[in-house]
């Protein structure tokens, strides 16, 4: 089950995203862990193991059904399936999780986990409950290397692209942390029924109300600098016989990685959601970096040659608020302005800046926000400003990994330099 190394693409930083050559951990066991795998992926490892085409063939839909349906991780447990055949897939195969270093909840509801791989490299995930939905905050690397410097995330150097199972785990493991993985027996109506032990008295399968709705892919690292490994993942999200999320609601966030978008919406298909944080050049070169590579107005034109993009599928704009750098009444207007330019359905989320150990940076007054969202929705756009969340338990992307670190603030500052260095 190892998958070919991809292409990278040269980006910005001095060190570019680590290939990884595999699908699956090598475990020192020998067994292949499952998670994460595609119905086509589980029945090539099944056949690999000795099942004939047929066997896997049936055997790979119910443990795909299991896996991702049903969030089993224990073959005994999977009571469509011989008593012999459980046996012979536990001596295989696994279904992993990812460790949990540290989990936090805020008195707002906010959970965040820090996560540890196989391999021993950290990362994290936020889950964030409203009202009327439940949002996963999901990473797809270990660091990043776009030294966004308002991104707590951005001191961090990159480490590595993080595996589907990496990824898909993290969804596994909010849906185990929150209970919401159906009860109760399959029955008769289940694949391969008569291969199962019967049991009367057992429950009968029905799902659950979930809290865990959408799913944004906005966590450490920069989703499109690890495209092939979070399509495969989000793949595996939206498949209807799994997790069943609908494309409608995950959302991709993006700095701006213009070459990759046409192709996520192609091959992904879910909602965009772009960094812009600035409406100049000076501010967002200093803001997004990236922006020295791609700039505003090659970035907004991409936003409308993105083909899911119509009235019904707005682009999101994502924009931190950060007091005197980004949040004047002049800013408020030019981003109305560009919006209009590019004739974009779109809506700018205004994000107060969560204050992290060691930034500058200061967040905008209430007072500023409210003025800045007026103008914004008086020029015909939808400007909503997000709640802070979290801000007791650092949930802002990277804050819990770098807490036990204790970077000094000169120290972030002479790496930052490298960075920009690096950049030219």
């Amino acid at each position: 089950m190892q998958s070919a190394a991809s292409p990278l693409m040269p980006i910005p930083g001095p060190i570019d995203p680590v290939p990884v050559p595999r699908a699956v951990t090598p475990r020192e066991d020998g067994r292949i862990d499952l998670m994460g795998l595609s119905r086509p992926q589980i029945k090539g490892a099944l056949e690999e193991a000795g099942l004939d085409v047929k066997a896997a063939k049936l055997r790979s839909k119910q443990l795909f059904h299991w896996l991702y349906h049903r969030g089993e991780t224990d073959f005994e447990a999977m009571t469509d399936l011989a008593k012999p055949m459980r046996g012979w897939m536990a001596e295989r195969f696994v279904v992993g999780r990812p460790q949990v270093v540290e989990a936090q909840v805020s008195t707002d509801g906010t959970r965040k986990w820090l996560l540890r791989s196989d391999d021993g490299q950290d990362y994290e995930m936020v889950f964030i409950p409203d009202a009327d939905r439940g949002t996963l905050c999901v990473s797809s690397q270990v660091g990043c290397t776009l030294n966004c410097s308002f991104c707590h995330t951005g001191t961090m150097r990159l480490v590595r692209n993080l595996t589907p199972g990496e990824i898909v785990g993290q969804v596994m493991l909010a849906r185990d942390a929150l209970g919401e993985w159906p009860k109760g027996n399959m029955g008769s109506a289940a694949i391969g029924a008569n291969d199962a032990d019967e049991d009367e008295d057992a429950p009968q399968y029905s799902p659950d109300g979930r809290m865990l709705t959408n799913i944004v892919m906005m966590g450490m690292g920069e989703p499109l600098y690890n495209f092939e490994h979070v399509r495969d993942a989000l793949k595996v999200v939206m498949d209807g016989d799994g997790l069943a999320l609908s494309r409608r609601r995950i959302t991709l966030s993006t700095s701006g990685v213009i070459p990759m978008m046409a192709r996520a919406s192609e091959e992904i298909g879910v909602n965009l959601a772009v960094s812009l944080h600035a409406v100049t050049k000076e501010v967002r070169d200093e803001l997004v970096p990236l922006n020295r590579k791609y700039g505003i107005e090659e970035l907004l034109q991409a936003c409308a040659d993105y083909p899911k993009a119509s009235n019904a599928r707005r682009i999101t704009f994502e924009y931190v608020m950060i007091r005197d750098k980004n949040d004047s009444d002049e800013d408020a207007r030019e981003l109305v302005r560009l919006i209009r330019k590019y004739k974009l359905p779109a809506k700018v989320n205004l994000i107060p800046f969560n204050p992290w150990p060691g930034t500058d940076y200061e967040c905008s007054t209430p007072e500023r926000v409210r003025a800045f969202s007026s103008i914004v929705f008086e020029g015909g756009i939808s400007a909503p400003v997000r709640t802070p969340r979290g801000r007791d338990i650092m949930a802002a992307c990277g804050q819990l990994k770098s807490a036990s670190e204790k970077k000094s603030k000169a120290e972030m500052k002479r790496l930052a330099e490298e960075k920009q260095a690096a950049l030219g």
